[in-house]
């Protein structure tokens, strides 16, 4: 689907709960941030999952403009200075999702590898509670001031965000923010996404990859602590 921004549109991917299922709409919503990676298979069939838990669930793809390449350095720059396009796009999808009539106005926002960075540092502007899976801490730790509730998820074995999670854990309960955060000690980086071919081999020869168990239980936190403040 298209998704209407200030300067056109974007891409996007939408996942809509199935009736029978989830009962009748209006639903709550949630905008699912890529990782690294892009708008791939994986986050496609995350997005999908949501759907299928009872949210009506919005994937922007933050590489509308121009494709992974050349994308990818401007949106980690944005990340790094807490705004720009980026954040923006992800305004775009939170405003539209509101718009339905098939949405009840309360969203949550979900992101890994980079996109947990947009979530964490998205927690605080409009959201209503934020899902961050091994997200990189802002350096503006203000940032988190008046943050949504938050549920994070990080693995121990994940080298690039060494601490994070105690640091994050220690900053939400001294701003007295709800939150769940843990870390998984059989876990690496990306444990929550499942990607094939020559990406997922380059994954596993770095120590990253999915991680059936540990995935399985933070999906079982981020829903219940979604029901929980979105519901």
């Amino acid at each position: 689907m298209e998704i209407p921004v200030a300067d056109g549109t974007i891409r996007g991917y939408l996942a809509t709960p199935q009736e029978e299922v989830s009962g009748q709409p209006p639903w709550p919503g949630v905008v699912i941030v890529h990782d690294a990676v892009g708008l791939s298979d994986d986050a496609k069939n995350i997005t999908d999952r949501f759907a299928t838990a009872g949210y009506l669930a919005l994937s922007p793809d933050l590489y509308s403009r121009g494709g992974l390449v050349r994308c990818v350095k401007s949106v980690f720059s944005e990340l790094a200075a807490g705004k720009g396009r980026a954040f923006d796009d992800l305004d775009a999808a939170r405003s539209l999702l509101a718009s339905r009539s098939d949405c009840t106005g309360r969203i949550g926002v979900v992101g890994f590898c980079m996109g947990g960075g947009f979530a964490l540092v998205g927690a605080s502007r409009g959201f209503d509670a934020s899902a961050p899976y091994y997200g990189p801490i802002p350096t503006d730790l203000s940032i988190l001031d008046g943050a949504c509730p938050i549920v994070a998820s990080y693995g121990k074995k994940d080298f690039t965000l060494r601490g994070a999670a105690a640091k994050l854990e220690a900053e939400l309960t001294e701003r007295g923010i709800p939150h769940d955060v843990k870390e998984y000690p059989s876990a690496g980086h990306s444990f929550a996404n499942q990607f094939h071919g020559p990406i997922n081999v380059l994954m596993r020869i770095a120590g990253m990859g999915y991680d059936r168990e540990s995935s399985e239980d933070a999906w079982r936190r981020v829903l219940a602590f979604f029901a929980e403040h979105l519901r």
